[in-house]
C-alpha cells in the first residue's frame, strides 16, 4: 500500500505540471501573437481605405496650407477642377502612393500600439477587461500616435513633397528620398518633426479618447455591447472633428516646414514659422487655413478608419473562431 500511495502521488504531480509547461503557455503566446497580428492587419487596412477615400481633399488642403493664397470653399473647388482639367482625373490622387507607403505602417503601428497601451495601462490601473477611465484613455491614444509618428515620419515628409510639386520634379517615392538626401541633406527628412509630435499628442489622444468614450456611453445607455456600423462612423467622425481641430495650427506649421525647400521659404523653428505665417496671413486665415475643408475630410477619414478597424477585427476573430471549431 505504501508503494501504491507514493506512485499515485508521483503520477498526480506529473499530470499537474505537464499541461502548464507544454500546453497553456504556448497557447497564451499564440493567442497574443494572433491578437497583435490582427491589430496590425486591421490597422493597415483601416488607414489605407480611409486615406484613399479622402485623398483629393487631402492634397487640396496641403496645397493651400503651404501657400499664401486665401482659402475658401470656392477657391478649393476651383483648384480641384483646374487640377482635373490640366493634369487629369488621377492627378487628384497624386502623392497617394506615398501616402499608402506611409499610412499603412503608420495606421498598423498606431492601432496595434493603442491596443497594447490600453492593456498595459489597464493592468497598471487595475482595469483588466474593463474600459479605461478618461485620463488613461487619453494617454493610450497619445502614446499610440506618438509611437507611429516617430517610426514613420520620413514617409510623411516625402508624401508632403509629392503632393505640392509637379510630376516632373519627383517621379516616384525613391526619387524624392534621393533628391532630398543629395540636395538638402538627410536631416531634411526630419524637418517639421517637432511640430508633428506636438500635434499628434492632442490629435491622437483626443481622437481615441472621444471614440472610446462614445462607444462606452453607447453601451451604457443602449445596453448593446457593440454599436452598429453607422454609429461607429458617427463616433469616428466626432473623434476626427475634435482631434483635428485641436491640433490644426501645428499641422499647418508642419507642412510649411516640410515643403520649405521647394516653396522658396526658410523656416528654422516652430515659433518663427508661426510668427511669419501670422504676420503675412493673419492668425485665423494663416494658422487655420483649410480647417473648414478638414471638417469635411477629417471626420470622414477618421470615421472610416475607426469603423474599418473595428469591423475587420470582429471579422478576423470570427474567422479564427470558426477555424478553431473546425479543428
Amino acid at each position: 500500500m505504501g508503494n501504491g500511495v507514493r506512485e499515485g502521488q508521483v503520477d498526480f504531480k506529473r499530470q499537474d505540471v505537464e499541461p502548464v509547461t507544454s500546453t497553456h503557455l504556448p497557447s497564451e503566446n499564440n493567442q497574443e501573437k494572433k491578437k497583435v497580428l490582427n491589430s496590425l492587419m486591421s490597422g493597415a487596412l483601416a488607414g489605407a481605405v480611409a486615406k484613399t477615400a479622402v485623398a483629393p481633399l487631402d492634397r487640396t488642403k496641403i496645397m493651400f496650407q503651404v501657400s499664401s493664397k486665401r482659402f475658401s470653399a470656392k477657391e478649393a473647388y476651383r483648384l480641384i477642377y483646374r487640377t482635373y482639367l490640366n493634369e487629369g482625373f488621377w492627378s487628384l490622387w497624386r502623392g497617394n502612393s506615398a501616402t499608402m507607403v506611409r499610412v499603412i505602417p503608420y495606421a498598423a503601428i498606431q492601432f496595434c500600439a493603442h491596443e497594447e497601451y490600453k492593456q498595459l495601462l489597464g493592468s497598471y490601473y487595475g482595469f483588466q477587461g474593463k474600459a479605461l477611465t478618461p485620463f488613461p484613455r487619453f494617454i493610450a491614444g497619445s502614446l499610440a500616435g506618438t509611437t507611429a509618428a516617430m517610426l514613420t515620419y520620413p514617409l510623411d515628409m516625402v508624401r508632403a513633397r509629392m503632393a505640392v510639386t509637379p510630376k516632373e520634379m519627383y517621379s516616384n517615392i525613391v526619387h524624392v528620398f534621393i533628391r532630398i538626401s543629395r540636395e538638402e541633406g538627410l536631416k531634411t527628412l526630419y524637418r517639421g518633426f517637432t511640430p508633428t509630435i506636438l500635434g499628434v499628442i492632442p490629435y491622437a489622444g483626443l481622437s481615441f479618447f472621444t471614440y472610446e468614450t462614445l462607444k462606452k456611453l453607447h453601451a451604457d445607455h443602449s445596453g448593446k455591447l457593440q454599436p452598429s456600423p453607422p454609429e461607429r462612423l458617427l463616433f469616428g467622425a466626432c473623434a476626427g472633428l475634435i482631434g483635428q481641430s485641436a491640433s490644426y495650427p501645428l499641422d499647418v506649421v508642419r507642412r510649411r516646414m516640410q515643403t520649405a525647400g521647394v516653396m522658396g521659404h526658410t523656416y528654422s523653428s516652430i515659433l518663427l514659422t508661426m510668427q511669419e505665417i501670422i504676420r503675412e496671413e493673419g492668425l485665423i486665415r494663416g494658422l487655420y487655413k483649410g480647417l473648414s475643408m478638414n471638417w469635411v475630410k477629417g471626420p470622414i477619414a477618421v470615421g472610416i478608419s475607426f469603423t474599418t478597424f473595428d469591423l475587420t477585427q470582429i471579422l478576423l476573430r470570427k474567422l479564427q473562431h470558426s477555424t478553431n471549431v473546425e479543428r
